[in-house]
């Protein structure tokens, strides 16, 4: 019974998650409402470099509204480079994309999705992009900010960013890549594939090395080709091939050596392996088994701990979730999905000494999920700043003091016999 109340409780957020309306950042704990990716290529102009936008949105942040025979769907993006220290407006791109659908099932799967690209002529330097996307018919907004470098590319020889592939695209005679954008594989995946340009002023024979490093100390691929290059634009497609991803991050380096087999250009970039199938949040296996302490019990949580291999513990962490599927035949776990959803949101959003998930706020919002009213009392003459959460459909409420005015909120009314979950 206490297993299924908790399951009750973790399916009920689904469509009832309203804390986010009671917190500054709406859109905190949950998966990325879209990706964004960027390449520095050899432009045409001179003194400027061809740099490439690109943004993925999945079709499980977009609004879609059947019309007709279609499920249909769409949402405006703004990009704006800022200087490097963003006191200055240099650039502005708007426009607006339509998507559709012809079955519901399409509009929620997470394998769908629409990727946008533009491109602009920009001086090489250190710019600050921000990337603002708006829902058509929700009106829903996600935002993103972040630095990035437009590299110079050298006349007479060099190398553009790397673009990571997640497939090709054939139409008649024509091949075009599909470009990752979020820079994700799975544990199932044994190939990485990439892309890239070299630039040549003239004919010549060049050497590129290929690095490929686990966790950003474990070489685990290390192999030199040659290659004859024409003058001009030299594309390059390749694949690091039989490799086995476990969570975590991964550096891939593209070293262009000259005939002497002396570095010329170096390029890196970062891709992420996580569990097929399961939450992208889920970076560090270890992580994810300690903050399971709310939904498991301790001997579950140590017999995980305690598997002589990686691979004996990945599976016992798979098994235990898949145990709590309400549908066995689907490769979607709405539990396991809003459980880390959860942790990741108390990790963003509930201060503390330690990890946001191990909070007294953190514990009762992954155990209970989002209350049904928050009451804020951060100015009161007689008493120290509390806030009281309410959960109208389980009759429960729970009173959180802030002792030191640091924003570090303790439970004064806990109860823990009365709810599921474990405390460690």
């Amino acid at each position: 019974m206490k297993k299924l109340i908790l399951i009750l409780m973790l399916l009920s957020s689904l469509s009832f998650a309203q804390v986010e309306l009671s917190r500054r950042n709406p859109n905190a704990g949950s998966e990325p409402a879209f990706y964004l990716d960027y390449t520095s290529n050899k432009s045409q102009q001179p003194d400027k470099t061809k740099f490439d936008v690109f943004l993925q949105m999945p079709y499980r942040s977009i609004q879609f509204v059947k019309k007709d025979s279609l499920f249909r769907g769409g949402y405006s993006v703004t990009l704006t480079f800022y200087d490097e220290d963003k006191s200055n407006i240099l650039l502005e791109k708007f426009w607006q994309e339509e998507v559709s659908a012809s079955v519901f099932s399409q509009t929620n799967s997470p394998n769908n999705y629409n990727i946008s690209y533009k491109s602009f002529d920009l001086r090489p330097g250190n710019y600050v992009l921000k990337c603002y996307v708006e829902d058509a018919d929700s009106k829903k907004t996600a935002e993103k900010t972040i630095p990035v470098v437009v590299r110079e590319m050298q006349d007479s020889l060099s190398i553009s960013d790397i673009l990571f592939v997640s497939g090709i695209l054939k139409k008649g005679d024509s091949e075009n890549i599909v470009p990752n954008v979020g820079r994700l594989i799975t544990n199932k995946s044994k190939d990485l594939s990439l892309s890239y340009e070299i630039y040549s002023s003239k004919p010549r024979d060049v050497y590129v090395n290929y690095l490929l490093i686990e966790n950003d100390d474990n070489k685990i691929f290390d192999q030199t080709d040659h290659l004859t290059l024409k003058q001009g634009i030299n594309p390059i497609y390749y694949t690091i091939k039989n490799q086995n991803f476990v969570i975590g991050k991964y550096n891939v380096e593209v070293d262009l050596q000259d005939s002497d087999k002396e570095v010329v250009a170096s390029v890196k970039k970062d891709i992420y392996s996580r569990i097929f199938g399961m939450p992208s949040t889920i970076v560090d296996l270890d992580k994810a088994i300690e903050q399971m302490t709310y939904i498991a019990s301790s001997s579950q949580v140590d017999e995980i701990k305690d598997s002589k291999t990686y691979q004996e513990k990945l599976d016992k962490f798979i098994a235990f979730w898949n145990s709590k599927k309400p549908n066995k035949n689907s490769d979607e776990n709405p539990i396991m999905n809003e459980y880390y959803r959860r942790i990741d949101y108390a990790n963003k959003n509930f201060k503390g000494i330690g990890e946001g998930w191990r909070t007294d706020m953190g514990m009762i919002y992954v155990t209970f999920g989002p209350p049904s009213n928050v009451e804020r009392h951060s100015f009161e003459m007689d008493s120290k700043p509390y806030e009281i959460w309410e959960y109208y459909d389980q009759n429960r409420y729970f009173v959180f003091v802030d002792r030191t005015g640091f924003g570090d909120y303790y439970l004064v009314n806990p109860d823990y016999s009365r709810w599921p979950g474990y405390r460690q």
